[in-house]
């Protein structure tokens, strides 16, 4: 047969579960004694975290500031020395520009006279060869002497006997 007649707690939390008031008494016993401790040590060290993390998180928030500060001073200074440097580049690409208009102008004047001087040689060339065969067919002429008229060697004759 079933005994049902057992209804008694076997365990002993079950039994302080019958008695509420006295496991909430002891609860806050130790939650006074817990507390209480805690302000006794405040007391007695004279430091209260609080208000050591206020002042903590106050020189964070400073520090943080002044960082921030130097962070935008260094920044506009990067801006404005790499402005300088786009300006510098700038001047020195427009001298290049300048620099190669100036070498193509050169270079066409060094062309130009290149080709005069060219053709100065080519007429120079052309004159020493017309020299050259004008020298020849001068060599190859016998030389004649030209003769005076005859009246004016009968006259020379004439001249030179009344002289005499």
């Amino acid at each position: 047969m079933i005994d049902l007649a057992q209804d008694t707690p076997s365990t002993p939390l079950l039994r302080l579960g019958g008695q509420p008031i006295a496991l909430t008494a002891a609860a806050l016993l130790l939650l006074i004694a817990g507390v209480t401790s805690i302000a006794v040590w405040r007391a007695y060290t004279g430091a209260a975290p609080e208000t050591d993390r206020v002042v903590a998180s106050r020189l964070l928030q400073a520090r943080t500031a002044q960082v921030s500060e130097q962070l935008v001073e260094k920044t506009k200074g990067l801006e404005a020395t790499q402005q300088e440097s786009i300006d510098q580049l700038q001047v020195v690409q427009d001298q290049l520009q300048t620099m190669k208009r100036l070498m193509a102008a050169q270079q066409a004047d060094t062309k130009r006279l290149s080709e005069q001087v060219a053709t100065l040689n080519e007429s120079i060339d052309s004159l020493r060869q017309s020299f050259a065969s004008a020298r020849a067919t001068e060599a190859e002429t016998p030389s004649v002497t030209r003769r005076k008229p005859a009246r004016q060697r009968v006259h020379a004759s004439a001249r030179k006997r009344s002289r005499g």
